[in-house]
């Protein structure tokens, strides 16, 4: 049996429901390139799903190969104290899910590339 790949876009969270926009938009933009993949959206705080309750859903949606991307522009305190801590217990919840972490998103040189672009007023998008 064929298990689809899963995505869980990690962000801090806030009450703002418009902070959440630029996550929901790379999901989206995920599901329109990438139809084969499961993809969510979790928080850390202030706002649901959290990192738990997304891959809850995943796993039910088949997913036992599990990406997890920190949406952070750098490893700060919450992905590098809180995060280890919220994996352990992923991988002792689903111990049949393969789980694995990326870096920061902002520690990625094409992140670093294109902000730097933007910054200096890039080509339009």
């Amino acid at each position: 049996m064929h298990h689809p790949v899963g995505i869980v876009l990690f962000a801090h969270g806030s009450r703002d429901a418009g902070w959440r926009a630029p996550i929901e938009a790379v999901r989206a933009e995920i599901e329109r390139s990438r139809p084969d993949v499961e993809v969510r959206c979790a928080y850390l705080e202030l706002c649901e799903p959290d990192l738990a309750q997304a891959s809850r859903s995943l796993h039910a949606a088949g997913v036992r190969t599990l990406t997890i991307v920190p949406m952070f522009l750098g490893t700060g305190r919450h992905a590098r104290d809180d995060l280890p801590l919220l994996v352990a217990d992923l991988r002792a919840q689903h111990p049949d899910m393969s789980i694995e972490v990326q870096e920061a998103v902002g520690e990625n040189p094409r992140m670093t590339a294109l902000m730097a672009e933007i910054a200096c007023g890039g080509p339009p998008i």
